[in-house]
């Protein structure tokens, strides 16, 4: 059962991570994912790789895919490197086509390509070609950057991770200027301000709940959603019917879960 004070429905986490941090902590086992799921309530969980994030995506989506077979709550973002397009497409084609993967998931910070970059442009050109969701760190003015790539290519559809930040005004600005942008809230940022915001000024079927566990515990995710004060219909929306259109995730995917 969720752990949110309001919330008891089944519950899509879209923004997890999986793997060792360079950060002083002990998280980088699958177990760990799993048990913050039990504890919260989390059903299912899309995560990507941190070593394919962080050092290497062709060798994180490789450890990642031999994770993901081991598992039935877990699906998995193909981690894209707007540096190299060649490994890129090459992991696109490998990864996309299991059922276990759902999304693309690209960092800005560490592969140092803003989101107004031509590497960036270029990537979503080819991510255009396949339609899978696209999860994507954002910070500051450039969500708006993210809006207007996503705008310009018809049928792809992003999640702009934590919301801009320090800048969700300007995310929530992105969010009503594309119906094909997502909002996920996560953050290291607590500010109540931020959600309470985020559900005045977007469309409810615009936002998702994220928990960027394990770098970070969800308890601070759910403390933070947990103050919009949704309705029951949006709960249901954002907790869980969202993520189940955006990414074709089936019921069963969710009640079949292994407790």
């Amino acid at each position: 059962m969720s752990r949110h004070p309001a919330y008891r429905g089944p519950l899509i986490d879209v923004h997890g991570h999986w793997g060792s941090w360079f950060f002083p902590m002990d998280v980088g086992d699958v177990a760990e994912n799993l048990r913050l799921m039990d504890v919260y309530g989390i059903d299912l969980q899309i995560l990507s790789a941190s070593e394919a994030v962080v050092f290497d995506a062709e060798q994180g989506n490789a450890a990642l895919a031999r994770m993901l077979e081991r598992t039935s709550r877990l699906r998995g973002y193909v981690v894209a490197n707007p540096n190299d397009p060649v490994t890129t497409r090459k992991d696109l084609d490998r990864y996309l086509v299991r059922p276990e993967w759902v999304g693309v998931k690209i960092h800005t910070t560490y592969p140092g390509e803003p989101i107004a970059s031509p590497a960036m442009s270029d990537t979503f050109d080819l991510l255009a070609e396949y339609g899978a969701p696209v999860l994507i760190h954002t910070w500051g003015p450039d969500v708006l950057a993210l809006a207007e790539l996503v705008s310009a290519r018809p049928g792809l559809r992003a999640i702009a991770a934590h919301a801009g930040a320090d800048r969700w005004d300007l995310a929530a600005e992105a969010a009503q200027g594309c119906d094909r942008l997502y909002l996920e809230a996560s953050c290291s940022l607590t500010q109540v301000a931020r959600i309470v915001e985020l559900a005045s000024r977007v469309d409810h079927r615009q936002l998702l709940f994220g928990t960027d566990a394990t770098l970070i515990d969800p308890a601070v995710a759910f403390g933070l959603y947990a103050q919009a004060r949704f309705s029951p219909e949006s709960e249901e929306l954002v907790y869980r019917r969202n993520a189940q259109a955006l990414f074709g995730l089936q019921d069963d995917e969710l009640i079949a879960r292994a407790r």
